[in-house]
């Protein structure tokens, strides 16, 4: 059997000191699920939040085989706390699984607000930058491209109350957004589209730059986690330092 955790306390240590905000919402209890194989005496987990899911503790293959019910995409990035926990994925999922690196960014709460406003500046005049309110919230839910600026707050009520973003837009279409994927206690993960036309035009260094500084208005630490290098090399244009590349996978039709 496979149950769902309301009392984080005992799973807390399988995670141990898990640098990963995902994690931290879920133990937290703000966004995201956690199971385990065992209500009293765990030695399993995962934590699920969008399409993440965090696998710790010893390897349980019924763990890996038990697909929540509010999990209703046919993808997830599942992201194994050890190599033992990556091989029991790998032989489950077999093609379904693609290996991949992603990389994380040293949780350092310094940035050069200077640098940063000067980014801001940089926009175009004929663009516009926005704060996401309930207007944009809609918007961005309406396009495939932008869903997952807003998509892990089920409605603007909960956007507003736990969310932040900002978007560009020209004649009232936006074409690009950093935003919230996800928060916890002391911040939130950054998550940065853009409209395909318009990428390369460093707009999302722009919506990036004008949500830090507004995170850092609010006392909210600014998250970013790398899916790609050019992710990575951005998040150093912003101030972020590289910390470590780690092994996700990427699972199809799960």
């Amino acid at each position: 059997m496979i149950y769902e955790i309301k009392d984080t306390n005992k799973i807390s240590p399988l995670f141990g000191h898990w640098e990963e905000t995902l994690i931290w919402s879920c133990l937290q209890g703000i966004m995201g699920k956690i199971y385990a194989n065992d209500l009293t005496a765990p030695t399993a987990a995962m934590a699920v939040i969008g399409d993440f899911t965090f696998f710790a503790g010893e390897p349980c293959p019924e763990l890996i085989a038990y697909r929540p019910p509010h999990c209703t995409q046919n993808f997830m990035i599942a992201v194994p706390q050890n190599k033992l926990w990556e091989n029991m994925l790998t032989q489950f999922y077999g093609k379904k699984a693609k290996i991949i690196s992603r990389y994380a960014t040293k949780k350092e709460p310094i940035f050069n607000k200077h640098h940063l406003e000067k980014i801001v500046a940089s926009l175009p005049k004929q663009y516009t930058l926005s704060m996401i309110d309930s207007h944009f919230y809609k918007l961005c839910k309406s396009e495939a491209w932008s869903k997952d600026l807003v998509s892990q707050f089920s409605t603007y009520e909960k956007y507003r109350r736990l969310g932040i973003g900002v978007v560009i837009s020209k004649d009232g279409l936006i074409i690009s957004g950093a935003s919230s994927y996800s928060r916890y206690q002391n911040g939130i993960e950054i998550e940065i589209d853009t409209r395909k036309e318009y990428r390369r035009n460093g707009f999302a260094c722009i919506c990036a730059a004008k949500l830090i500084l507004e995170c850092l208005k609010r006392n909210l630490y600014p998250s970013w986690d790398a899916h790609n290098k050019a992710s990575a090399a951005l998040a150093e244009k912003l101030g972020y330092h590289y910390s470590h590349a780690y092994t996700a996978l990427e699972i199809w039709d799960y």
